[in-house]
């Protein structure tokens, strides 16, 4: 970074400066909102349905 590369390229067309600079805020402003979140440990829970507790019949009205 520090060593005269540019940081981007643009493959195809010819980006002005302005477009550049509006690319990279977008591309850090993202990149920065990734880093900053926390991460939560995963709780374990339903699969989102409750099982019966006793066996019913296919045909139960219940």
């Amino acid at each position: 970074m520090g060593n005269g590369e540019p940081m981007l390229r643009v493959e195809r067309g010819q980006a002005g400066p302005e477009e550049l600079a509006a690319l990279a805020v977008v591309l850090l402003a993202l990149q920065g909102a990734v880093e900053e979140q926390p991460e939560e440990p995963r709780r374990g829970g339903s699969g989102g349905w409750r099982s019966p507790g006793v066996y019913r019949a296919p045909d139960s009205w219940r």
